[in-house]
């Protein structure tokens, strides 16, 4: 049985971060002309203040790094397993590729639009998002494994997405992304010699720049109430249980990245969907029932498929990919059981905005 490639080389790093899988990140191009049609002059006083927000830019001194990093990284990590190496350095590539596949979209619709409200978030949002990929591609070079950026845009596959499909996706990434990162702060801030390594310390402002970002897509779903109403109802729960699919099984193939802060895999997840669920209801009227049996059960499922996928791909040959079709659609049938699992409803707010109050 073949090992996986261990990150050691920036090549392996590149090929990492060009992947293309189901729990991989993806980079994305949509319909700039129906984005150019966006109309968000119902709502007209709460864009405005989240532009002067965007404007007002309070994060511009945030992603600095301080003398201190370089020192904390020698004295701190230098203590971590082999083992907890590896899935740290996949963390932070998986969050590069992430970051900087929101740069690359938000500039493409940028340049590819007149509409100014369009116009303005988008240049906004990809400052951000290339303040974000910058600073953990930084982390990165201090191991010799720096992505090149412009070398991976021009090289990664691209995936072509509706603009609704982008804001349902993108508004629950930045969303669970918020709840991800708060959710690391706060425990590292009560067990502060749990922090491996730097760059936890930069989470709690960082995740405000996540947040603010999905209000500029709930901002965009409200001013289209047809988004989240009738038949596309159906595409919400469809991104709501891919988001948090996608979530939970790429955290259980890296464990010891929450054991190392004090944090189990599942509880840690749990917590996440329960924080993006409350989030989220401030324009979806449906939510995920978390709690039913049958969706944690699925959640177990799927993780046990993606290790016998992941076993069979490594077995390779006639045999191995067999098996691989074997679990791709055993892992397609846990999905949709799951889908089909009761959703929850309540009423949506009539203020649409929200404070990162956790």
């Amino acid at each position: 049985m073949l090992a996986t490639p261990t990150i050691e080389s920036p090549e392996e790093a590149a090929r990492r971060a060009k992947e293309s899988t189901l729990l991989s990140p993806r980079f994305y191009t949509t319909d700039y002309a129906a984005m150019n049609a966006i109309d968000v002059s119902s709502i007209r006083a709460e864009w405005d203040a989240m532009l002067a927000e965007y404007e007002g830019d309070n994060n511009h001194d945030h992603f600095q790094r301080t003398p201190e990093f370089a020192q904390e990284v020698a004295e701190r990590f230098s203590q971590v397993s082999p083992e907890l190496r590896q899935e740290f350095l996949d963390f932070l590539i998986s969050s590069v590729t992430s970051e900087f596949s929101g740069c690359v979209l938000y500039n493409e619709i940028q340049k590819n639009v007149e509409n100014p409200d369009v116009k303005a978030l988008m240049r906004f949002m990809a400052r951000d998002e290339s303040r974000h990929a910058g600073f953990i591609n930084q982390a990165l070079r201090d191991f010799g494994l720096g992505i090149d950026l412009g070398g991976l845009k021009r090289t990664k596959a691209y995936t072509y997405f509706k603009p609704k499909y982008i804001f349902y996706a993108t508004y629950l990434s930045e969303k669970i992304g918020y709840a991800r990162y708060i959710t690391i702060y706060r425990q590292l801030e009560r067990h502060p010699d749990k922090r491996f390594h730097p760059i936890f310390r930069w989470f709690e402002r960082w995740c405000n720049d996540e947040f603010r970002h999905g209000e500029s897509f709930a901002l965009i779903l409200r001013a289209n109430p047809h988004l989240v109403s009738g038949a596309n109802l159906l595409w919400v729960r469809f991104f709501l249980l891919a988001v948090y699919t996608t979530m939970y099984v790429r955290d259980h193939m890296r464990p010891l990245l929450h054991e190392a802060m004090g944090l189990e895999s599942t509880d840690y997840d749990y917590r996440v969907f329960e924080i993006t669920n409350e989030i989220s209801k401030q324009v979806f009227p449906i939510s995920l029932d978390i709690d039913h049996p049958a969706f944690r059960a699925g959640m177990e499922r799927l993780v046990r498929v993606k290790t016998a996928f992941d076993a069979a791909k490594k077995r390779g040959g006639l045999v191995g990919r067999l098996q691989q079709g074997v679990w791709a659609v055993a892992g397609a049938a846990t999905f949709a059981r799951m889908y089909l699992i009761p959703v929850r409803r309540h009423a949506l707010p009539a203020q649409v905005r929200m404070a990162p109050a956790w």
